[in-house]
């Protein structure tokens, strides 16, 4: 039995610490995510089988999900937990719904992620460690190595130039704009009204202006003489997207068919070094295409997440994609990536540029810190 997506929402991304929900809370956030999935896949809370929730930063995060969806109108009988994959986290949540769904324990279930890098910062992400027993392990060391520097290990062992990097960011910021102005991403946002009333549609990261002579200006951001910089690196961002699922059995018995989005078709997870975890979808695409039948020629639409745009430019140029079906509205770099919430946005975005093109199958890839590589497969309904 097939498992189905009926619905995606997501909020708005905003920047971080200084954007419109830098004093919005990640619950208030989530809630609104949730709200908006349920609503547009006409479920009844209450047949909600399960609530998996995607979340690095905060200790407590099963806490404050739990608390979104009372938020949301979902009843306490309704059970969640929360998932820390760190930057695949709202995709590993759609893995951990389904894998329910197809082992007969839900027919419907929500994958959910969410991130509030403005009250939680990364700093906080690094739990207590023996430094003794680390030091004496080079693998476990090199998990501590910051996420900026596993970039320009990347940029140098691959050769994935400057000029290259900042191309690439500019282009992402080409067609998030061209995208926004379009409307393309009004079907997957649901409005978050603020305490003040003030209510926030529209991605804040988005710079149409950005030119990559202009990003040439910028210092490197973690080395010296590096080539990684704020410009050609993810944003930090405040954001939240839930997906209702379900067998398709449970979709045609609830009378929700003609809601039904899109199929998920196959799901892998590779381990690669953490010192260059960038490389991880690289590795990981290949495993799901190979789940899902799939060869890479019939995907139309990849969505692999722009942590940085050395790790994200060497990924398709190592699978030999045609640049033109890599994120064709933009991606992190420009729409910015709460970490969270990354995964499940993407899906949100995925599904309807399938809609929107007619393409059949698309991808969702993403980087995983401490060295890892996340990817699902769909297919359009």
């Amino acid at each position: 039995d097939d498992v189905v997506i009926l619905s995606v929402a997501r909020t708005p991304i905003g920047r971080a610490k200084r954007g419109a929900f830098k004093d919005t809370t990640p619950d208030v956030l989530l809630a609104h995510a949730l709200r908006g999935a349920i609503e547009r896949a006409g479920v009844r809370a209450e047949d909600v089988g399960d609530i998996r929730v995607g979340n690095v930063l905060p200790a407590n995060g099963a806490i404050f999900a739990r608390m979104a969806q009372f938020q949301a109108g979902i009843p306490h009988s309704v059970p969640l937990a929360a998932v820390n994959r760190q930057c695949s986290s709202g995709l590993q949540a759609v893995a951990d719904i389904a894998s329910a769904i197809r082992a007969g324990h839900i027919d419907v279930g929500i994958a959910a992620g969410v991130e509030s890098m403005s009250s939680t910062g990364m700093g906080d992400a690094v739990p207590p460690f023996s430094q003794e027993a680390v030091s004496a392990c080079a693998p476990a060391a090199d998990c501590l190595v910051p996420m900026g520097i596993t970039s320009e290990n990347v940029a140098a062992k691959y050769g994935v130039t400057r000029a290259d990097q900042d191309a690439f960011a500019a282009r992402s910021h080409a067609l998030a704009a061209s995208a926004q102005r379009e409307g393309r991403f009004t079907a997957e946002i649901v409005p978050v009204t603020l305490a003040d009333g003030t209510v926030i549609s529209h991605d804040e990261g988005i710079r149409e202006a950005t030119t990559a002579d202009g990003l040439a200006r910028l210092r490197p951001a973690f080395k010296e003489e590096g080539t990684t910089t704020a410009g050609n690196s993810s944003q930090v961002s405040d954001g939240a997207a839930a997906i209702v699922l379900a067998s398709r059995a449970a979709a045609h018995r609830l009378g929700l068919a003609p809601r039904i989005m899109g199929v998920l078709r196959g799901y892998a997870v590779a381990g690669v070094p953490p010192a260059e975890m960038g490389v991880g979808p690289a590795f990981a695409i290949p495993h799901a295409l190979a789940k899902a039948g799939l060869s890479q020629a019939e995907v139309g639409v990849f969505e692999i997440n722009e942590a940085f745009a050395s790790q994200a430019l060497y990924c398709v140029r190592k699978l030999g994609i045609e640049p033109s079906r890599v994120n064709p509205n933009g991606g992190a770099i420009a729409l910015g990536h709460p970490l969270g919430c990354t995964g499940a946005r993407q899906v949100a975005t995925l599904l309807h540029e399938l809609h929107r093109t007619g393409e059949r199958f698309g991808v969702v890839s993403m980087c995983i810190g401490t060295g890892m590589g996340a990817a699902a497969v769909f297919e359009r309904a």
